[in-house]
């Protein structure tokens, strides 16, 4: 039986309003956006390339990203600066900064630069363990190559632990849902709380959908960034394939006799699951002995070994019970 292949989003239990913590409402959306805004940037790329001529061709690129220290760090998303060979970034005040690349994590599409420069403004990073569905948020970016600063956008928080696939980056995963409008150009600006602290990543929306954007939890994204900062290599591993979460809804639609695992969708050509002789449409339910509830799950496992160590996948296959030896290899 081929199983029907539907992304299905990570689903939350709800949580009370965020107006019970804020009655306020977005009375003071105005103050919290003078407080974060001084430490958004603008980030202009250059990537160039060659014609059939041999001529240069320039490609341009625009983003967001966020002053995280006096040093001048700047803390964004791996693929807005992904191939660039030239970066610029311009802050609210209008300075400008040729900025160098410090180091990315393409597992998590973050990416730190850095800028010299005098009296820079400091975005305060919050806690995103803590969040509520329903919780009022605000992003703000730099979309589309409008003129004249920053975009500001105000909505909710929809969503937790969500994974997603988007074209060109990798599968993300425990991110933070919003309908506060995301386009091309918020990625790595700051996704705001009413106490105007950093809660997440702006990174990636779902261009089919209406008020359905994302962002990378804070607190994920702290470690990675103290990782590159220090100059040490993020190291993470891999199975070689990708795959969705099994849901309930999905189980159901496709008669399975269980309601947690991931589906397998694609296997790497090369890579370790396809050596070990997985196939798409199987589905794992354990990994080196411990059941799988779903994608992400899978994933943290998966961190918890290292590359070249050899674990065991249960598989649920057209009804049999099958285990594969699987030797991880590092994530690229």
């Amino acid at each position: 039986m081929r199983l029907l292949l539907v992304i299905v989003l990570l689903a939350a239990s709800a949580s009370p309003s965020w107006a019970r913590s804020h009655p306020a409402g977005r009375v003071g959306v105005p103050a919290i956006v003078a407080r974060v805004l001084p430490a958004v940037v603008s980030i202009t790329t250059r990537q160039i390339e060659r014609d059939q001529f041999d001529q240069p061709v320039v490609t341009p690129g625009l983003g967001s990203g966020i002053l995280v220290d006096r040093r001048g760090h700047i803390l964004t998303n791996h693929h807005v600066v992904a191939g660039a060979d030239q970066i610029k970034v311009t802050l609210a005040d209008e300075r400008a900064f040729r900025a160098t690349l410090v180091g990315v994590d393409p597992y998590t599409d973050l990416a730190v630069l850095r800028i010299e420069g005098k009296n820079l403004p400091v975005a305060r990073l919050g806690h995103s363990g803590r969040l509520r569905i329903g919780q009022a948020v605000v992003a703000i970016g730099n979309p589309l190559w409008i003129e004249g600063g920053p975009t500001v956008t105000a909505g909710v928080v929809s969503g937790l632990h969500r994974s997603m696939e988007q074209e060109g980056l990798p599968v993300l995963h425990d991110l933070i849902q919003t309908d506060a409008a995301i386009n091309p150009g918020n990625s790595g600006g700051p996704l705001v709380d009413m106490a105007g602290r950093v809660i997440g990543i702006n990174t990636a929306v779902i261009a089919s959908a209406h008020g359905i954007g994302f962002a990378i939890p804070v607190n994920n994204a702290r470690p990675v960034m103290a990782t590159l900062i220090a100059g040490r290599k993020l190291v993470r591993t891999s199975v070689g394939l990708l795959a969705i979460s099994l849901t309930p809804q999905l189980a159901y639609v496709n008669d399975l006799p269980f309601e947690r695992g991931a589906v397998v969708r694609r296997v790497d050509a090369g890579g370790p699951a396809e050596a070990a002789g997985l196939k798409p449409d199987d589905v794992i339910t354990s990994i080196a002995g411990k059941p799988i509830r779903d994608l992400h799950h899978l994933h943290e496992e998966t961190l918890r070994h290292a590359v070249g160590e050899v674990v065991e996948l249960g598989v649920w296959r057209a009804g049999e019970t099958l285990t594969f030896r699987v030797e991880l290899e590092e994530y690229r």
